[in-house]
């Protein structure tokens, strides 16, 4: 039960990661219906930034402010030097402009910060651990990312459901031409959503960069488990980004831990390690498959804040 438990908070940790990238990603393309390969590139620069102003500074607080402004800065000059000449181009075009970036973007911080991995260091009051229940512990930080994600959720609710910006983005994603002709200044929502996305895909990076190697390229793992979570919670609806991440990430977390196990009641123990971890591999994208089949537009369908 203990084991389980552990599990499940590790599941929802990791979904809310996925879910810092996907609300991001997916207001980006709902309200702009723009296909933005450099999100996992937004994700590394958070990464990196924040893992150096937490070296220097001894900081998490300040490396996390520092990895969400530096993506953000860098988004809203992705959007104006790049992607404002893209938006009427069809999606092969944004897919091949947008997979330069992420070369771009590898390159960069392999010039700023070298090709060594970089590490992050928690601080003392986020590096211990406390116990959920009786007799059994669980690391601090974890909980702590899983806190943001929740903060994240309520503060995006806010924000599209009660706010006149919010209400010019969900005009935004249903018709914008009519919001254009309005007299709304499309371009600068464009660049404040394009902003926000970025800003959001930093601070995953920053909550992420403790678990991973910060290195040139990490992003692109992540950005193909963002896009699994867009599609199954629906294109455009920040309802199903997440639900679908929360799902994704207990469905992973749990089929890593229990499917060599369950493997092993059938085959020998290293024939059942190597297929359990192969299923546990396959898992989500197989859950995406089954959620396709029965719903093609995803759990949320288009777009529903």
């Amino acid at each position: 039960m203990q084991l389980f438990l552990e599990q499940v908070l590790n599941g929802l940790q990791f979904g809310m990661t996925l879910l810092l990238m996907a609300s991001g990603l997916t207001l980006v393309f709902g309200i702009m219906s723009l296909i933005n390969l450099a999100h996992g590139s937004l994700f590394m620069v958070g990464a990196y930034v924040g893992a150096t102003i937490v070296a220097r500074s001894d900081s998490f607080l300040l490396g996390a402010l520092g990895g969400m402004a530096a993506a953000a800065v860098a988004g809203m000059l992705i959007e104006l030097l790049v992607m404002r000449r893209l938006y009427r181009h069809d999606h092969l075009d944004q897919v091949l402009a947008t997979f330069g970036l992420i070369l771009f973007f590898n390159e960069l911080v392999r010039l700023v910060w070298g090709r060594q991995p970089l590490g992050m260091d928690l601080p003392a009051w986020l590096a211990g651990s406390v116990e959920i229940l009786a007799g059994v512990p669980y690391p601090q930080f974890r909980l702590a990312v899983i806190a943001v994600g929740l903060l994240v959720i309520g503060l995006l609710y806010l924000l599209i459901m009660r706010t006149r910006l919010g209400m010019r983005i969900r005009a935004g994603a249903a018709d914008r031409e009519t919001i254009g002709a309005l007299g709304i200044n499309i371009r600068l929502l464009y660049t404040i959503v394009f902003s926000l996305g970025a800003c959001l895909a930093g601070l995953a990076g920053v909550m992420a960069a403790p678990f991973l190697a910060v290195e040139s390229g990490m992003g692109e793992n992540i950005l193909i488990l963002t896009f699994v979570v867009i599609v199954i919670g629906g294109i455009g609806s920040i309802k199903g980004a997440v639900v679908s991440a929360l799902l994704i990430g207990v469905a992973d977390t749990l089929g890593r831990a229990y499917l060599p196990v369950l493997a092993r009641l059938w085959l020998d123990p290293a024939s059942a390690s190597n297929l359990g971890a192969a299923l546990a591999s396959m898992l989500i994208y197989l859950l995406m498959a089954i959620v396709l089949a029965v719903r093609p537009q995803g759990l949320f369908g288009s777009y529903h804040a």
